[in-house]
């Protein structure tokens, strides 16, 4: 079962609520949306598919270079926070690096979200002002990553090193960015850290 939210902000967010009755949720923060990333990204619907959970998959406003769409990613959080228990983040590529630093922002307000999980983040948005590297020092919750191999359009290696400096699970497929033909596997990994607190120790 799902639903249409709107999410009350100064810019126009729209998403899908998966599974709405759960007592936990996962905002689920979408690729590029320059690139075609939506709410309707199959990595997230994959993620949404095998949470034991609410999924809130939207859609960005206007586009602002990541610094409006960061806004965006902490008001779906903010609109969870509220009907929730306990609210994870997940990002895949734009949206893993949001999905960091808006939880080191929320982390640092003393909001931080219950677990964050990122598939193939890139490191650094708007000219290095968004910068997921330095915001994983900074989160107060349990991390995972999971990165393709064969990943040409992004190096998630610093991201990956810093993860795991900070004690985060870290996770790689023989993969490319898009994860072709793993789709489900990627979804049932992410969703198993969300579920169980870790990544498998085989994706």
């Amino acid at each position: 079962m799902s639903k249409s939210v709107v999410v009350p902000a100064d810019r126009d967010i729209r998403g899908t609520l998966d599974a709405p009755d759960a007592d936990r949720c996962v905002v689920a923060c979408p690729p590029h949306p320059q690139h075609g990333g939506n709410r309707n990204d199959p990595r997230l619907e994959a993620v949404s598919d095998d949470l034991d959970a609410a999924c809130l998959r939207f859609d960005y406003g206007p586009w602002d270079e990541g610094r409006g769409e960061l806004e965006d990613v902490r008001a779906a959080y903010a609109w969870a926070r509220e009907r929730y228990d306990a609210v994870g983040l997940f990002g895949y590529s734009f949206g893993g690096c949001l999905a960091l630093v808006a939880a080191a922002a929320e982390s640092e307000a003393g909001t931080p979200p219950s677990a964050v999980a990122v598939l193939s983040p890139a490191a650094s948005l708007a000219a290095g002002e968004l910068d997921a590297v330095a915001a994983v020092a900074d989160i107060d919750a349990p991390m995972a990553l999971v990165y393709g191999e064969r990943d040409t359009m992004i190096d998630a290696t610093a991201v990956a090193d810093a993860l795991t400096d900070a004690g985060g699970d870290v996770a790689s497929l023989p993969a490319d960015h898009f994860f072709v033909g793993q789709t489900q596997r990627v979804g049932a990994a992410i969703a198993a850290f969300f579920n169980d607190g870790a990544l498998p120790d085989s994706v």
